[in-house]
C-alpha cells in the first residue's frame, strides 16, 4: 500500500468527516440566519415547479440506493436468495432511473439559474462551485451505475462498500479500495468533496427539512363573497 493510497482511503475520509461535522457546528453557531436555501421562487416559479420536484425526489431515491448498496453486505442478499446478477440489474434499472431524473432536475435548475436574470444575479461563487461538484457527483454516479452492471467478481459491493462500512468502526479497508475500478474511486473522491462543501453551501438546508409540515392540520381557505 503506497503512501498516496493510504492518504486517500484512510486519512482523507476522517478529514472529510471532521470538516463536515465541524462545519455544521460552525455554521449553526455563527451563521444561523444563513442556514437557508436562499429561495428564488419569487423571481421565477413555473420552471422551478417542474425542476425542483424532479431533483429532490430523484435525489431521495439516489440516497436510499446508496445507503442500501453500501450498508447491506453481499452475504445478506445471498441469504435471502437474491443473486448478484439480479441485485445489479435492480440497481441498474432503479438506480439509473433515479440518477437520470436527478440529473434532469439539476440541469433544469442550472438552466433556470443562468437564463433568469434576477436568479443569476443572486447566484454566488459558492453556489456555482456547489452546482459543479453536485453535477459531477451525479454524472459519475450514473456512469458507475451503468458500469457496475457488467459482470465482474470485483464490484463496488466487494470494494467500496466494505471500505465504507469500515470507516465507522475505525477500520477502513484501504486494500479493498485499491482493487476498485477507477470509476468508483473517482465517484468516491467527488462524493467526499461534496461532503466537505456541504456545511458551507445552501445544501445545508437538507438537514432542516420541515418534517412537521407533513403532520400539520389542513388549512381551509374560503373565498370572500361579493
Amino acid at each position: 500500500m503506497s503512501w498516496a493510497e493510504s492518504t486517500l482511503w484512510v486519512v482523507l475520509p476522517y478529514l472529510t468527516l471532521l470538516v463536515f461535522v465541524g462545519g455544521l457546528i460552525w455554521r449553526h453557531r455563527y451563521d444561523k440566519f444563513g442556514w437557508t436555501t436562499r429561495s428564488s421562487q419569487l423571481y421565477e416559479s413555473p420552471l422551478l415547479r417542474v425542476a425542483s420536484p424532479l431533483f429532490h425526489y430523484g435525489l431521495l431515491f439516489v440516497i436510499v440506493g446508496h445507503v442500501t448498496g453500501l450498508l447491506i453486505p453481499v452475504s445478506w442478499t445471498d441469504a435471502i436468495g437474491v443473486s448478484n446478477a439480479a441485485y445489479h440489474m435492480n440497481a441498474l434499472v432503479w438506480g439509473g432511473l433515479a440518477g437520470l431524473v436527478t440529473l434532469v432536475g439539476l440541469g433544469l435548475l442550472i438552466y433556470r439559474r443562468r437564463a433568469t436574470g434576477p436568479v443569476f444575479m443572486a447566484t454566488t461563487a459558492n453556489d456555482k462551485t456547489m452546482y459543479v461538484v453536485l453535477a459531477a457527483s451525479i454524472v459519475a454516479g450514473v456512469v458507475t451505475t451503468v458500469a457496475g452492471y457488467v459482470p465482474s467478481d470485483v464490484s463496488y459491493r466487494t470494494t467500496v462498500a466494505p471500505w465504507f462500512r469500515g470507516i465507522f468502526i475505525l477500520q477502513p479497508d484501504a486494500a479493498a479500495m485499491r482493487q476498485a475500478n477507477v470509476l468508483y474511486k473517482v465517484h468516491t473522491l467527488i462524493g467526499m468533496a461534496l461532503f466537505v462543501l456541504f456545511p458551507f453551501s445552501r445544501l445545508v438546508h437538507a438537514l432542516s427539512a420541515p418534517l412537521g409540515y407533513l403532520f400539520r392540520p389542513y388549512i381551509v381557505y374560503r373565498s370572500r363573497t361579493r
